[in-house]
């Protein structure tokens, strides 16, 4: 690929944050292994791959460019991509169109029920973007944008609503309350800041030590609904051994941020919360696959 070529693409997959597609990705691909009770078939699978990428650069790219000027005058955020004049505003919201066009087609060719829901899901991830500006429920409605993924790849796979969704709506559940709780984290940094600029958020409205506190509850259920979920599918050693690492991880998350000390924050929010998602996807895969063999 030629240099300009690759800083071009470096560009817009640093706007989209694109390695973070591992908060998503994992628990799609829960859901996708869920409903089929292992692997996928190849093109499934790869199409939920698809739309689970573009979905997410999509509420991305769209969040950055709603947010522009926040970002600008926001010391921690102003050498983002478009207030920096890396990116332009014309080229982001392209990105948008076109991710949000890949997402819709690709879930057309997984099937009708997910092509025809495809508008509403992408109106929740794009809409995510602008709640901050009239209530502090942002942190659970982006809870809710990731909580679709799985419960879409379970219609990828199953094309209906038919059988038993007690261990999709449990992982569901557990999404949405520990992305809410990573992002009341993660929202702690600028508390200050969006309480002078009118924003809404929870550390905004309450404090850092509320909204810490909260997080710690919101996890508390996220793992109590990983854990039901894990008992309502019927897994086994793996699952429960990959949630014991999920709670190792995010109670060293709770340890290392304090309401005085958010040096942290990158830690606790990007990398720790990262390995749960993905240990949480590999302890369920080799789960089901072990099942599979009778082991």
């Amino acid at each position: 690929m030629p240099a300009a070529s690759s800083t071009r693409l470096g560009k817009y997959l640093s706007l989209v944050k694109f390695s973070h597609s591992v908060f998503a990705l994992p628990f799609a691909l829960q859901g996708a292994w869920l409903a089929g009770r292992g692997v996928p078939a190849p093109r499934v699978l790869a199409l939920v791959v698809v739309c689970a990428v573009a979905a997410r650069t999509a509420a991305m790219a769209f969040n950055r460019l709603v947010d522009r000027r926040i970002d600008a005058a926001n010391p921690r955020t102003a050498a983002r991509e478009i207030p920096a004049g890396v990116v332009s505003p014309v080229a982001a919201g392209a990105l948008v169109a076109g991710s949000a066009a890949v997402f819709v087609a690709a879930s057309f060719a997984l099937n009708a029920l997910c092509g025809w829901i495809s508008p509403a899901v992408l109106a929740v991830l794009l809409g995510y973007s602008l709640v901050k500006r009239f209530s502090a429920g942002a942190h659970l409605v982006l809870g809710l944008a990731l909580a679709l993924a799985p419960l879409g790849a379970w219609l990828a796979v199953r094309g209906d609503l038919a059988g038993d969704l007690r261990p999709v709506l449990l992982l569901a559940l557990g999404v949405l309350t520990w992305v809410a709780g990573f992002d009341l984290i993660y929202a702690s940094q600028d508390a200050g800041f969006d309480r002078e600029r009118g924003l809404h958020s929870i550390p905004a409205r309450l404090g850092v030590a509320a909204a810490l506190r909260l997080s710690s509850a919101l996890h508390v259920v996220a793992v109590g609904c990983f854990a039901a979920e894990g008992w309502s599918a019927g897994l086994g050693l793996a699952w429960w051994l990959a949630l014991a690492l999920a709670v190792v991880l995010l109670v060293w998350e709770h340890s290392i941020v304090a309401p005085d000390d958010l040096s942290r924050v990158n830690l606790a929010f990007f990398t720790l919360n990262g390995w749960v998602g993905v240990g949480l996807f590999l302890g369920l895969a080799l789960d089901l696959g072990l099942a599979d063999t009778g082991v």
